[in-house]
């Protein structure tokens, strides 16, 4: 099977240490991305500006500044996809980068084949992050303009709350998303009454949707930071 991309993606690395940014560039060319680098923040915002890559590879720890003020001053005037990665693997920080815009999080060390199956993503559902009229995943289909949910073609019947969180899933598919996004999306408020209830919603969702809703395959967590709403690849196709 080709994993080529039909046209050239391009993608800027934004990484100090040469050996990873070396290996980046290596993996990434080979597998037929257009490749940029740049080895410091100030460097990597020049380029950004100059090239207009499809997606940005950050890493935090960079030489002349920290990563997360990278990531504020490019989300200042940008909504390219932005992974981070990094070795920096508390919670907190995540939790920070995600909240500042971050689409993705890696903790290094990781493999170079779940960073290329992020970037098919990236290309199968836009950079922008807008949601297709009908979103699929393995059993689960999403009719937005419908408003009709079916899994394995049936159709499921959802809460109006259940509804609105799927939909902030479904228009970020792919994206690790915090408690406290995805609260503020469905409630306007991200306090701790609201991150509880997500939690119990999200329950409840996984209840109709997956096909084991105690080892969920599609709407997956990463403790203490968020959901993702993971792409599978239709059954039929």
């Amino acid at each position: 099977m080709n994993n080529l991309p039909n046209k050239k993606v391009s993608v800027l690395i934004i990484e100090d240490e040469i050996h990873m940014r070396r290996m980046l560039y290596v993996c990434l060319e080979r597998n037929g991305y257009d490749v940029k680098v740049a080895a410091t923040g100030d460097e990597g915002i020049n380029q950004a500006i100059h090239y207009m890559p499809d997606v940005i590879l950050l890493d935090l720890g960079l030489p002349d500044m920290d990563g997360m003020e990278v990531l504020k001053r490019l989300r200042e005037w940008s909504q390219i996809p932005i992974f981070v990665l990094s070795v920096r693997d508390r919670e907190e920080e995540k939790v920070f980068a995600l909240d500042l815009g971050a689409n993705d999080y890696l903790t290094k060390p990781f493999g170079t084949g779940e960073l290329l199956a992020r970037l098919r993503v990236i290309r199968r559902y836009g950079k922008s992050g807008s949601p297709v009229d009908v979103f699929k995943s393995g059993d689960l289909e999403v009719d937005l303009s419908s408003r009709l949910v079916k899994v394995c073609g049936r159709a499921v019947k959802l809460t109006p709350t259940e509804y609105s969180i799927l939909v902030v899933f479904v228009q970020h598919a792919g994206k690790l998303l915090t408690h406290s996004y995805v609260a503020q999306k469905v409630w306007g408020s991200a306090d701790a009454d609201r991150i509880g209830a997500l939690r119990v919603y999200v329950g409840y969702l996984r209840g109709k949707i997956e096909k084991n809703h105690s080892r969920p395959e599609l709407l997956v967590t990463e403790v203490g930071v968020g959901y993702r709403l993971v792409i599978q690849d239709n059954p039929s196709g």
